[in-house]
């Protein structure tokens, strides 16, 4: 194969052929995240739908007997600055990890870039319709019989502004973007890391945040598999097109381009 060859294989996000592409990226993708936060503001739920599939993931987690979360927390619950420290753990590092691994990914694997830009753009187009059919009340909101505690109020100090329906959705809970975000940079990310170390942090991060979800009484464990369910399906639909085309090549017995390996 010849240099010239090579160098039409290689993978480069479309936006790159521009000179200043980066710039159109930012862009794009901060136009699809304003569009979900607003979009996912305007899908809220009745509080009784909410509350009512709040009790099926219970009744469901009770079958399949992993329904631990309130004895989770309450363990922890002794520990006031670990508590906080999950807080801000919790509305911080999940919008800033993606970001980093976005840019991480435009830098060093442009054509892993553009596959896992779109898989998160899918994640959040099916997260919405999650969101939509499916409500759910947070362990922290469900009432104190349940034994969770609102720990955003009581170790945080947000006050009632935290539960205030016009200023959040409550019960964009099913699917847990924290976990399919946490997953999706794991998964992005993997192959770029070569180090131990590295590759054992990003098992930790999901591990972390399905942790910080539940100690913070945010999500149950069935919203973390609603986020890899969403994760795997975006992944699948945001690869239709380089399965297809190499489905193509393969049966006109030609060789896959770099774009189509990686």
């Amino acid at each position: 194969m010849t240099p010239g060859r090579l160098e039409a294989d290689a993978p480069t996000p479309r936006s790159r052929r521009i000179r200043f592409g980066w710039v159109l990226e930012i862009i794009g993708v901060r136009a699809v995240t304003t569009v979900y936060d607003w979009a996912r503001d305007q899908l809220i739920g009745s509080e009784a739908d909410a509350f009512r599939h709040a009790r099926q993931v219970i009744r469901g987690e009770r079958l399949l007997g992993i329904y631990h979360e309130e004895t989770i927390q309450e363990w922890f619950l002794p520990y006031r600055a670990f508590i906080s420290f999950w807080n801000i753990f919790y509305a911080s590092v999940h919008f800033v990890m993606p970001v980093v691994a976005l840019v991480w990914l435009y830098i060093k694997a442009p054509a892993r870039y553009v596959r896992w830009r779109n898989t998160l753009i899918v994640m959040l187009g099916l997260a919405l319709a999650g969101f939509w059919l499916y409500p759910l009340m947070p362990p922290r909101l469900l009432p104190a019989s349940y034994g969770f505690v609102d720990t955003r109020v009581e170790y945080f100090g947000l006050g009632e502004a935290s539960r205030d329906p016009s200023a959040d959705n409550l019960y964009a809970a099913m699917p847990s973007l924290h976990i399919g975000w946490s997953t999706w940079i794991a998964l992005a990310l993997w192959p770029l890391v070569r180090r131990p170390w590295a590759k054992a942090l990003l098992v930790a991060y999901p591990a972390a945040q399905l942790f910080c979800t539940v100690v913070t009484g945010n999500h149950f464990f069935l919203d973390a598999v609603g986020g890899w369910v969403v994760l795997g399906l975006a992944y699948a639909l945001a690869s239709a097109r380089r399965v297809w085309r190499r489905l193509r090549r393969a049966a006109r017995g030609r060789p896959l381009s770099v774009a189509d390996r990686s």
